[in-house]
């Protein structure tokens, strides 16, 4: 019996260790009011108006969701899929579609939090790397969220 178990508790450890994802989080505080950035941030196409690395948003749907296409400074595009949407609670959650970053099942929620003194801008996301490593891709991504939770805050100043 204990023949047999210890090759499944091999293979059940294996397979949930890869089943682990990366993450990345952001967080900005700013003096504007919630609700001011909301307004910026809650444009699921308003991306290009803070985001530095974003040249052009186009929105569309496809089978009733909705979907953006990012067009990115100096080329490229990634393809971006609304999965849920809370004005009450100030933030939306997206997965990418299709992206030339190094990483794969991307989901991510950036959300407005109300604080005393003004706002904390939130950008968290899970992902598996994909061409680079680990450490890598979480640079990569915590770098795309810093400088969006920075646009969002200079775009936003009172």
């Amino acid at each position: 019996m204990i023949k047999y178990m210890l090759p499944a508790a091999a293979v059940l450890v294996c397979s949930t260790s890869a089943a682990f994802a990366l993450e990345a989080k952001v967080t900005k505080d700013t003096t504007s009011a919630p609700e001011k950035v909301w307004a910026s941030v809650g444009d699921f196409c308003g991306i290009a108006d803070w985001h530095p690395a974003v040249e052009k948003c186009v929105a569309s749907t496809a089978d009733g969701v909705e979907v953006r296409t990012l067009s990115l400074k100096g080329g490229g595009t990634i393809e971006e899929e609304l999965i849920s949407r809370s004005d009450d609670d100030m933030s939306y959650s997206y997965k990418i579609l299709t992206s030339p970053l190094p990483v794969a099942s991307y989901e991510s929620t950036i959300s407005v939090v109300p604080e005393r003194d003004g706002t904390s801008i939130v950008w968290a996301g899970t992902f598996d790397a994909k061409g680079a490593s680990d450490e890598d891709a979480v640079k990569t991504i915590s770098g795309i969220y810093q400088a969006g939770v920075d646009g969002i805050a200079a775009a936003t100043k009172n």
